[in-house]
């Protein structure tokens, strides 16, 4: 996979795993240059609100549309507002 640059790139979420403790997050550059790019993210879960140990449903990111922000060649994903 080729090294995306610093900047921001609107995506989709078309994969989503936990394994071991992590979330695992596949998602595609939907527009621009890099479109059709597929980006493989890996993160610790977050525990949910009431402070269970279950962390987030993966399956609830399926689909999902956000943002995939690279800075300093490290990226973060956020999905789109008032998800």
């Amino acid at each position: 996979m080729t090294r995306l640059r610093d900047g921001t790139y609107d995506v989709v979420v078309v994969d989503a795993e936990s394994c071991d403790g992590e979330l695992l997050i596949e998602l595609v550059i939907t527009i621009g240059p890099h479109v059709g790019d597929l980006v493989s993210l890996r993160a610790h879960q977050v525990e949910e609100p009431t402070g269970g140990s279950e962390g987030s449903d993966p399956y609830a990111l399926l689909g999902l549309c956000g943002t995939l922000r690279v800075r300093d060649g490290v990226p973060s994903f956020r999905p789109e507002a008032g998800v």
